[in-house]
């Protein structure tokens, strides 16, 4: 893996290896980094942005913002194997002063200190965790009254209740949804 364009563009990432088998680890592929990126600049973001990335995994996905612009990135993850993958990654980058690394589940969130405007939200496929991690987020301040959410799941997103649908695309078992928190 590697950073695909911005700031660090070509830098590569640390190797996920075998890692945890119980971390679920399944990094967001270069090719859908590249295509999720290029939808979001339509919208304004990342430039400036702070973004919370929810079942961060790597960190690829928030080291790809920061690359491209954003202002800070939290990261939340509770597996080990992830924290350390993007304590490693932040590392490389040199961008240990833009992030925040949560020790913590994506379902459980403590109150944010500052509202995010892009959120990063790839939970274990077929678990039915992003819902509980959006409801947490929501509820504990993290988002933006227009904040825009980034949702990877293994099929297509049942739009919740206080969202509406930008847009939502399929790459090979991968189902991208767009939405934005409504008024």
């Amino acid at each position: 893996m590697r950073i695909i364009a911005g700031k660090h563009r070509g830098l590569v990432l640390a190797e996920v290896g075998k890692g945890d088998a119980e971390a679920h680890l399944r990094p967001t592929s270069d090719r859908v980094r590249e295509s999720l990126f290029n939808i979001l600049a339509h919208y304004g973001q990342p430039a400036g942005a702070r973004v919370l990335d929810l079942f961060a995994g790597t960190g690829a996905l928030g080291l790809e913002a920061l690359s491209r612009g954003a202002a800070h990135v939290t990261y939340v993850e509770n597996g080990r194997t992830g924290q350390k993958l993007i304590s490693e990654n932040l590392t490389k980058a040199r961008r240990q002063a833009d992030a925040t690394l949560l020790k913590a589940d994506a379902t459980l969130l403590p109150t944010a200190k500052a509202p995010c405007s892009l959120v990063f939200l790839d939970p274990p496929y077929g678990k039915s965790m992003g819902e509980k991690a959006l409801a947490s987020a929501l509820a504990q301040g993290w988002l933006t009254a227009d904040a825009l959410i980034v949702w990877e799941e293994s099929a297509a997103t049942i739009v919740p209740q206080g969202f509406t649908l930008e847009d939502q695309r399929k790459y090979g078992s991968t189902v991208i949804t767009i939405l934005r928190r409504s008024a």
